[in-house]
């Protein structure tokens, strides 16, 4: 265990009752405000918009899984990928997604009809622009539940200052651009907060993927907790719970009230932990697979049972990635996976192994890898964990329900 705590720490992770309204409820209500709304936000896709939106807008905080780009902003961020062969298979190019293509959130936008890519907030080009209507990406690879999780990494934007920034800039921008859209159209009732809420952030989804860093590089790290004098690891899941939950309601005081929550994907079997651990030559360093398991298992409970009290009003899905992920490296023959182990991407030395290396060599078929750097999965698996959580009927995928149904709420 010495050993696992000495060599994580030079990882760099990159990582009720339903009261919203029902459908036909609003727009009696408000009148044509809901209409201008919808109108507004329909607005933003442009040409590009092929078929209705089913969800508003999409707006997402958390850490490498789910940044597309925040981190290119950061100049003193270690955590960067907009440079190939991040990208490779992306129609932009590198865009600072951790990926040779799409992240689960880009194909979790497209299965919801959402007509184009969510901006990532740190982008200057975001700010004022009618495609903020359709949701704003906050995530900032590195980053955790903890305020300090990621300084090791360098710069970072916490989960917790994420949220600030939706409330202090990304809030304002929304109810200017969408009472505009209703004073043209000759209806002002739209600049009440009710309409606000009920017409507009009620029907958008708010995405929370994040968590493992907290282990990588906070529980594991001897400098920061350890395994001399630090908690024991039940006590600090369950302190990151009830940070994480503080979090939630202070999204939902905003008015937030669809959550789609995605759990830590098994870390322990992912290229650079194994590298540095794999002392046995076992498939998965299970000492990290069972910290993250203990965390899955209380968000899952907290989703369902903590919730409900302190959120009412809320609805949420748990997406379990840990086990979509985990379901490809058990059985890769069933899911035309031939490579569980390696990285599709050369390493760089200067990340410990977590990251690409820059323009370096890459594998020729990426759908039969399931990780392309040491720490990311490729564009086909996170287009399986988005597939799964959007549409699976399986507890074990998506649960209590999945994403399509909850968007329909």
């Amino acid at each position: 265990m010495a050993k696992l705590v000495y060599l994580l720490t030079i990882i760099m992770s990159l990582t009720l009752p339903l009261l919203l309204p029902l459908p036909g409820q609003c727009e009696a209500a408000a009148g044509t405000s809901c209409r201008h709304i919808g109108a507004a936000a329909a607005a933003a896709g442009g040409k590009r918009q092929r078929r209705r939106a089913q969800v508003e807008g999409m707006f997402v905080f958390g850490s490498s899984v789910v940044d597309n780009g925040n981190n290119n902003f950061l100049n003193g961020s270690g955590v960067r990928a907009d440079y190939l062969p991040y990208g490779v298979d992306f129609p932009l190019g590198p865009s600072g997604r951790f990926s040779n293509g799409r992240n689960v959130i880009d194909a979790l936008g497209e299965l919801l009809g959402l007509p184009g890519l969510v901006p990532p907030f740190a982008d200057p080009r975001t700010h004022g622009r009618a495609a903020t209507l359709r949701g704003v990406n906050f995530a900032s690879g590195g980053s955790g539940i903890l305020d300090n999780t990621g300084k090791l990494t360098g710069e970072v934007v916490s989960l917790r200052q994420q949220i600030r920034n939706f409330e202090a800039v990304t809030l304002p921008d929304l109810r200017a651009q969408l009472h505009g859209a209703a004073a043209t159209a000759g209806d002002h009732r739209i600049k009440g907060q009710d309409s606000f809420q009920r017409c507009y952030l009620s029907k958008c989804l708010f995405v929370i993927g994040t968590g493992g860093n907290d282990y990588l590089l906070n529980y594991f790290n001897p400098r920061k907790n350890g395994t001399e004098g630090g908690p024991a690891l039940p006590d600090f899941t369950r302190s990151l719970i009830t940070k994480l939950s503080d979090h939630l309601q202070r999204l939902y005081g905003l008015g937030a009230r669809k959550f789609v929550i995605f759990s830590i994907q098994p870390t322990g079997c992912t290229p650079v932990v194994r590298a540095f651990l794999n002392i046995t030559g076992a498939a998965c360093i299970e000492p990290v697979n069972d910290a993250v398991a203990l965390f899955n298992s209380e968000l899952r409970r907290l989703v369902v049972d903590g919730a409900r009290s302190r959120m009412p009003a809320a609805r949420l899905a748990y997406i379990d990635s840990y086990k979509i992920i985990k379901d490809m490296l058990d059985h890769p023959a069933k899911h035309g996976v031939r490579e569980t182990g390696r990285a599709c991407c050369e390493m760089s030395r200067s990340s410990s192994g977590a990251l690409c290396k820059k323009r370096g060599p890459v594998c020729r078929d990426r759908t039969e890898y399931v990780f392309f750097d040491g720490l990311h999965p490729t564009d086909a698996v996170n287009a399986r964990i988005a597939r799964k959580g959007y549409g699976s009927s399986s507890p074990e995928h998506a649960y209590p329900i999945n994403v399509k149904k909850l968007a329909m709420l």
